[in-house]
């Protein structure tokens, strides 16, 4: 075994096939619970949805469709990139894995940039639920309901995506240094899979939040 692979192998593994198989498990298991997490919120959102379906449809026609839309193209492109970082991770390439890595960052900055842009109009609109909340329309309850749900998914979401834009910063060095290499990228990998499932996440709130509501004024 080589000194680069040997520093890889942490000492309770035989081997970095042992290793890897170990970290991917643990990431499945991660994204498992992650999956029962989001669900939670899903769930309560959709037996809300139905007690309150009326206000649920209003508020829904208060978010910008267009920068949903666009979010999600963002999203969508940023999977791609991740997918080609972890392609040539693989392949050993770390120049092009270095900048692929950037690229999704790049995106993911987009993405949140997005979202401070229409939590500030929620903001200046008095739609933030708590002791400022204001609705003039019918349904003042249940709507700073639907309020509630969509700051708590959305921003549960943006939370995930800075915490992989953070963790990008803490590979980016090691991908820079040549720590991986075509026969030891499972960091590169697990982080794909992480980043794939925020993804995930949006193409389901995307639509749940911002298109069954119906026409968009």
């Amino acid at each position: 075994m080589s000194d680069t692979h040997a520093g890889a192998l942490n000492h309770q593994f035989d081997t970095l096939e042992q290793q890897y198989s170990a970290a991917n498990m643990g990431m499945w298991a991660f994204i498992i619970q992650e999956i029962l997490f989001f669900g939670g919120l899903f769930g309560a959102y959709t037996v809300y949805r139905n007690q309150y379906h009326d206000a649920f449809v209003a508020g829904s026609h208060h978010l910008d469709i267009g920068l949903g839309t666009f979010n999600t193209a963002v999203l969508i492109g940023s999977s791609l990139t991740m997918a080609l970082a972890v392609r040539c991770a693989q392949q050993g390439r770390k120049d092009s894995t270095f900048r692929w890595i950037v690229a999704t960052m790049i995106l993911g900055v987009i993405f949140l940039g997005v979202k401070v842009v229409e939590y500030t109009e929620k903001y200046h609109h008095h739609l933030i639920p708590g002791s400022s909340f204001q609705w003039d329309g019918p349904n003042p309850g249940p709507m700073k309901i639907f309020y509630s749900l969509y700051f708590c998914m959305t921003g549960m979401h943006a939370l995930h995506m800075i915490i992989g834009i953070g963790l990008m910063f803490w590979l980016l060095p090691k991908v820079r240094r040549g720590t991986y290499t075509s026969e030891y990228f499972t960091p590169i990998e697990n982080f794909g899979l992480y980043w794939h499932f925020v993804d995930i996440v949006w193409i389901f709130l995307f639509p749940l939040l911002y298109l069954i509501g119906g026409r968009h004024g």
